[in-house]
């Protein structure tokens, strides 16, 4: 049986969205259903492109959101430049407004370096339902995070990538705010780069959910310095959204003598949302590498390597002395167990938040990688009911999982204890049912195999066709 899929993303030249969703296609993200899934939003103004590219004589993907009106993404003498003319035009339109709108710097140029080929596909977007506004507007409109929630909502995403698109925009409105002094509700995402900014974010989201990692390990964010121009004039590299995001997600960063932005904000705030460890295994297989190529010119490779890896055990090394070949899963001994390194258990006793509160925080701790999350109804002093909140989770995450409980409820103290676990090995798969395919878990113990489907999968069959979900279910497990 093959071991957890680990997902590694390697940012020594940066991260930013369109290198996140470039890496993951050449990784093997199904190409027709990121298409397919961009095309359900109601979102117009843009087309996007999938091309080859090489960068440093290396073969790589590249994923460009072409803007029916330019925003400077790649202008590198705009970027870096002195054009006050430019800076003065901008700086002149924010105050034309009876409010000045807050916008994310990485709308603006979301990143990275020079294309090296002409692009060979062209995707359109132009729905009759949507409601873009004319180009004259683009720089009069603006988003909040309201407007960007239901167009990701409107879309036909699966939920694992509709929460996921959803939970990335959320960081990057929790950092603009703090940033600003605002608050999330007042941040507005300017409409132009508002548009790049949902695709990229939108198409990360879906590429994640169809690759659908157990574990998901991410480097070091490598940032260049200096100074870039955004909207609202010249700011610090790196940018304060970068920044901010990475304080408040304990993302590790690290500086080279690079006069540039390596590290974007939607960069960030997806490795902010998808991130479990920055800690790679002590040893492992790769089985398949992706290269994300970056757009703009800056003395680096200019990509983001990802990479689908197989950890290894003493035994599985042992008895795996030769090379492998192209494509060599490594599958392990079916029916082991595996002890799992040490873990620990959160507590905290709640009896003073809300219903709305608690489920909230239940899915940012499991959004934000604990193991296992719950509660437990009990009775605490003065026999007022209350809530057990229990979350497992690894040494490396407590911190994490510590200021999702202490921002979002009315708790002043968690508990820690050492917690061990015993654990079956386990591998994602496919069956086809008579509605199309459906995830479904294996695990296997002393020589049986269990199939457990996954309820988003039957969740999203039961809806599409109409069909019971307790057919849905029944057919798979059937088909076991």
């Amino acid at each position: 049986m093959e071991n957890r899929k680990i997902l590694y993303l390697e940012c020594n030249s940066g991260i930013s969205g369109d290198m996140t969703v470039a890496a993951l296609l050449d990784l093997g993200a199904d190409r027709g259903a990121l298409e397919a899934g961009l095309a359900s939003l109601p979102l117009s103004g843009y087309r996007t492109e999938i091309t080859t590219v090489f960068k440093s004589g290396l073969q790589a993907c590249d994923f460009n959101v072409i803007l029916d009106q330019d925003n400077h993404d790649h202008d590198m003498a705009y970027l870096h430049g002195d054009n006050a003319e430019v800076h003065e035009h901008h700086h002149d339109h924010e105050h034309d407004h009876e409010h000045e709108h807050e916008h994310t710097h990485e709308h603006l140029h979301p990143h990275d370096h020079e294309h090296d080929h002409p692009h060979d596909h062209d995707h359109e977007h132009d729905h009759a339902h949507d409601h873009e506004h004319s180009h004259d507007h683009h720089h009069h409109d603006a988003r909040n995070l309201q407007d960007i929630t239901a167009i990701i909502e409107a879309g036909a995403l699966t939920p694992g990538a509709k929460e996921l698109a959803l939970r990335i925009f959320r960081i990057l409105a929790e950092a603009e705010a703090y940033v600003h002094g605002k608050s999330v509700d007042e941040i507005h995402f300017h409409e132009v780069g508002a548009i790049d900014s949902i695709v990229d974010i939108a198409a990360a989201a879906i590429c994640l959910d169809n690759l659908h990692p157990d574990q998901v390990i991410i480097s070091k964010l490598t940032d260049g310095m200096g100074q870039i121009r955004c909207q609202h004039g010249i700011i610090p590299v790196p940018v304060p959204a970068v920044t901010a995001v990475a304080a408040a997600h304990h993302l590790e960063l690290s500086i080279r003598p690079i006069e540039g932005e390596l590290v974007t904000p939607t960069g960030a705030a997806i490795a902010a949302a998808i991130r479990t460890s920055s800690r790679l295994p002590e040893l492992f297989r790769i089985v398949k590498t992706g290269l994300g190529a970056g757009k703009r010119s800056y003395p680096t490779t200019g990509v983001l390597r990802a990479m689908i890896l197989e950890e290894l055990t003493g035994s599985d090394a042992s008895d795996n002395q030769s090379v492998p070949g192209p494509g060599d899963a490594g599958l392990r001994d079916a029916g082991s167990v595996g002890e799992e390194p040490q873990l620990l258990k959160l507590e905290t006793n709640i009896d003073d938040s809300t219903g709305e509160m608690l489920g909230f925080v239940l899915e940012e701790l499991m959004y934000a990688g604990a193991l296992d999350a719950y509660y437990t109804p009990v009775y605490m002093k003065k026999n007022r009911p209350a809530w057990l909140l229990s979350v497992l989770t690894t040494p490396a995450k407590r911190k994490e999982m510590e200021r999702i409980i202490f921002r979002n409820t009315t708790t002043i103290g968690i508990r820690c204890f050492p917690a061990g676990r015993t654990a079956l090995e386990r591998t994602h798969s496919q069956v086809n049912t008579p509605w199309g395919p459906a995830d479904v878990k294996c695990c296997t113990f002393e020589g049986e195999t269990f199939v457990y489907p996954e309820y988003d999968s039957v969740a999203r069959i039961a809806r599409e066709n109409q069909v019971p979900f307790k057919e849905v279910l029944n057919t798979i497990l059937n088909l076991r």
